[in-house]
């Protein structure tokens, strides 16, 4: 059974408030979460409903996976001085000491350098709070923002997946990057 650590503290950063995520911030993020640009590199669809939604994250909120070998954290990431909801930050670890993490920032708050401040609060909960010896994200070969993202933080590339997954009408190689020490 993986062993939870602090699952309901809040990450904070100077900027940023990184929320465990639990079925009440569906309402406020639904609506952002419509946008169909943030589903460009991924094979996922926007939300069908608000109740879908508030489903999904119901059972994210358990923070552990139906087995209990994985650990769901997922936050919702809002911005400290306006109490606005700017996107969400996920990980998931493993028994093995690894991890997985995925981010989304809404169009709005774009290149502004929320999503490297939240994923820097997040690894550095990860390698100092959970001890993990790798992070990695797996990112589709066309998202450059993204690429470059993973690289500031430290992350090199380890592997490329040809043929990783076909989506919207195209086929999707994927990169894979992994971090195995806490950035500075």
């Amino acid at each position: 059974m993986m062993k939870l650590i602090t699952p309901e503290t809040t990450l904070e950063t100077s900027r940023l408030l990184l929320e465990p995520l639990v079925a009440s911030h569906a309402v406020h993020i639904y609506r952002q979460l419509k946008d169909e640009r943030l589903y460009q590199f991924i094979p996922q669809e926007p939300p069908i409903s608000l109740q879908v939604l508030q489903t999904r994250y119901r059972a994210l909120s358990s923070r552990l996976s139906p087995d209990g070998q994985e650990a769901w954290l997922n936050w919702a990431v809002s911005l400290r001085q306006f109490e606005t909801y700017i996107g969400t930050l996920e990980a998931t670890v493993y028994a093995n000491q690894t991890a997985a993490i995925a981010y989304m920032i809404f169009p709005p708050f774009w290149q502004q350098g929320y999503a490297k401040e939240g994923c820097l609060q997040l690894l550095n909960h990860l390698f100092n709070d959970y001890q993990v010896n790798i992070v990695a994200a797996e990112i589709d070969t066309r998202n450059v923002a993204s690429i470059e993202l993973i690289k500031s933080l430290g992350f090199k590339r380890v592997s490329t997946k040809e043929n990783a997954d076909f989506f919207k009408g195209c086929v999707s190689h994927e990169y894979r990057y992994e971090c195995m020490s806490s950035p500075t």
